[in-house]
Order: C-alpha cells, then sequence, then structure tokens
C-alpha cells in the first residue's frame, strides 16, 4: 500500500510539473550587448520558444550597446524581427533614454519595435509582474 501512495504522489507531482510548464509562459530578455553572437542567439531564442509555445509571451528589451539590434541600417536581423514582433504575443522594445545618447530617432527604427522610456524600468516591471528574466549573453 505504502509502495502505491508514493506511485500516486510522484505521479501527482510530475502531472503538475508539466502542467506549470504549459501555463503563463513569459520571459523577458535583457538586451545590451552589441556583440553579433549575442544579437544572434537572442532571435534564435525568441523563434524556438515561439516554435515550442505559440501562446509564450516574450519580450525583448533593447538597451546601451544592444541598439544596433534594432537599427535598420545596423542589424542584418530586421526581416527576422519584423516578422516575430507582427505576433501579438512578441515585442521588441527599445529604451528612449538609448535612442537620445546615440542620437536615434524612430524612424530608423526596424518596422514593429516599439520604444519604452526607460529599459531596465520595463525589465523590472516585467518581473515584478512574474515574467522570467533572461540575460542575452553566449
Amino acid at each position: 500500500m505504502k509502495k502505491l501512495s508514493l506511485i500516486f504522489a510522484f505521479l501527482t507531482m510530475l502531472a503538475l510539473n508539466v502542467c506549470a510548464q504549459q501555463t503563463d509562459y513569459k520571459v523577458v530578455f535583457d538586451m545590451s550587448t552589441r556583440d553579433s553572437l549575442s544579437q544572434l542567439a537572442v532571435i534564435r531564442e525568441v523563434q524556438l520558444i515561439k516554435d515550442n509555445n505559440p501562446a509564450a509571451k516574450i519580450e525583448v528589451v533593447v538597451y546601451g550597446q544592444g541598439i544596433n539590434l534594432v537599427l535598420k541600417e545596423k542589424t542584418k536581423q530586421a526581416e527576422t524581427i519584423s516578422k516575430l514582433a507582427a505576433d501579438p504575443n512578441i515585442t521588441f522594445k527599445v529604451c528612449a533614454f538609448t535612442m537620445q545618447r546615440f542620437q536615434v530617432d524612430e524612424t530608423k527604427l526596424v518596422p514593429g519595435v516599439t520604444v519604452v522610456p526607460d529599459g531596465i524600468y520595463e525589465i523590472i516591471s516585467k518581473e515584478r509582474a512574474g515574467w522570467g528574466y533572461i540575460k542575452v549573453a553566449h
């Protein structure tokens, strides 16, 4: 009887774990590097998450040296970013302070990228709302 109870408890925990992984998938990526491999990696990760969990909510917050990822004239990922950003569950956001620092206006951004007042505050807000946090690096 004890063995049966242990098996039942294990199966219940397994089922709860599977259900927990399938619901409420929200992740924010912190993109602040100009490293092209890291920029390619974040795009790849967003695509993989989307392909494996279409309901997942994904946000990439770009600030600092990472700004080249979302500049039409600097990125090699413009087409992919625009396609991903067309998904209502995926957003690419860039920090207004960073844009100001690099003297960039919104016309230079890849279509689909939106501006937030403060990239770090955006990340903190997502974390407070229960989003997972990933610092992009390779």
